[in-house]
């Protein structure tokens, strides 16, 4: 069973089947949350030992997660081979190491001769498939370790690219930032999508701002808030605990 906000009401049954049959949540994960953090509190707070994601989203990121609990958890290669669609903004004109607002701006540049039919004429190129680079600054692994705690040690290692593919990109420019919309295959990373179109425009970029709206046909729109949620459980809880007395 797949619960959001449509349909969570009855916390009691929503815990039963996920002890039985299993389930999963569609969840809102917020601003500097990493996706791990949401699967300990939704672990924590329903109180069962197998929980999973379905899918990272970086802690500057927001949006929606899919958080699978008990038997669910068989599904999250599933989940995770759907498309994925995102908004956010691209600043150019600068750089970072992370190709996020983690890290402070370097090799800052003019961006007074870039207009928008140049930002979408560049961005309708890298749809279909391609060879992307992931960012260092990432989860990924190589050799077993994650690129980012090679990084944070300035540890150089050879990178190669993985194959992915951008189904579609919409842009609008209002200088220095790119507000965009983009349908990607499972593997995508948007920082390295936002540092190449710097590339490609031949004044750096990194992205500042990231939402996770969609994940196959599941939406953000119809997302649980995990504050709420939890609430909710407790609640719950709370009531069972006084009919017994």
């Amino acid at each position: 069973m797949i619960y959001d906000n449509t349909n969570s009401n009855n916390i009691s049954e929503l815990l039963e089947n996920a002890l039985s049959d299993g389930i999963a949540l569609l969840v809102n994960k917020p601003l500097n949350w990493t996706s791990f953090d949401v699967v300990a509190k939704i672990r924590n707070t329903l109180k069962i030992k197998k929980v999973g994601h379905a899918g990272t989203l970086d802690p500057l990121a927001s949006g929606l997660l899919i958080i699978c609990c008990g038997k669910y958890t068989k599904k999250i290669d599933e989940f995770q081979g759907l498309f994925k669609e995102y908004t956010g903004e691209i600043k150019l004109g600068a750089v970072t190491k992370s190709y996020d607002s983690e890290f402070e701006e370097e090799n800052i540049c003019d961006v007074g001769h870039i207009d928008d039919s140049l930002v979408k004429q560049v961005a309708s190129q890298f749809v279909g498939r391609q060879l992307q680079y992931p960012p260092m600054f990432s989860a990924k692994k190589v050799k077993g370790k994650k690129l980012y705690e090679l990084a944070r040690k300035d540890i150089q290692i050879e990178v190669k690219p993985s194959e992915v593919e951008i189904f579609e990109v919409k842009v609008d420019y209002i200088s220095p930032v790119i507000n965009f919309y983009i349908k990607c295959s499972k593997g995508t990373y948007i920082r390295s999508f936002a540092n190449d179109v710097g590339k490609q425009l031949g004044v750096g970029a990194y992205l500042k701002s990231l939402v996770r709206v969609g994940i196959g046909d599941y939406k953000l729109d119809n997302a649980l808030e995990l504050d709420s949620f939890i609430v909710k459980v407790k609640n719950q809880e709370y009531n069972e605990n006084i009919q017994k007395f």
